[in-house]
């Protein structure tokens, strides 16, 4: 597609050229510390390319608005990895500083070429 085409009104990227955003994916962890201490730590399970797409429209996302908790439907290609992102987990915006973001839905069925993530901001620890 030549670049002229990127450029006008109303085309919009569904392919891999849409995913302008880069992503991090954390599990929960423990370690164990001198004296037996256990410590909650996040471990890096899946990095990638994103599409963030912002929520608007229920009476809940108003609701986190308000609070100032902006949520995300968040695409991404689907893999192994991918689908193995459970609501435990966490999201790190890594174009926006290392921005965390709690995991709230996981659809991994409803297409079979991308796993689709809703994420809010303000709760990951």
């Amino acid at each position: 597609m030549e670049r002229a085409a990127l450029d006008l009104p109303g085309v919009q990227l569904t392919g891999a050229g849409a995913l302008g955003q880069r992503v991090a994916f954390d599990a929960p962890g423990s370690t164990v510390g001198p004296g037996g201490v256990v410590s909650s730590t996040w471990q890096r399970h899946h990095e990638c390319r994103a599409q963030l797409i912002y929520q608007r429209g229920s009476e809940v996302v108003e609701a986190a608005r308000l609070e100032g908790r902006p949520i995300y439907k968040v695409k991404i290609r689907s893999c192994a990895a991918a689908r193995a992102i459970t609501t435990d987990y966490r999201m790190i915006d890594l174009h926006r500083a290392d921005t965390a973001y709690a995991v709230i839905e996981v659809d991994a069925i409803t297409d079979p070429m991308w796993v689709y993530v809703v994420v809010e901001g303000g709760k990951a620890a």
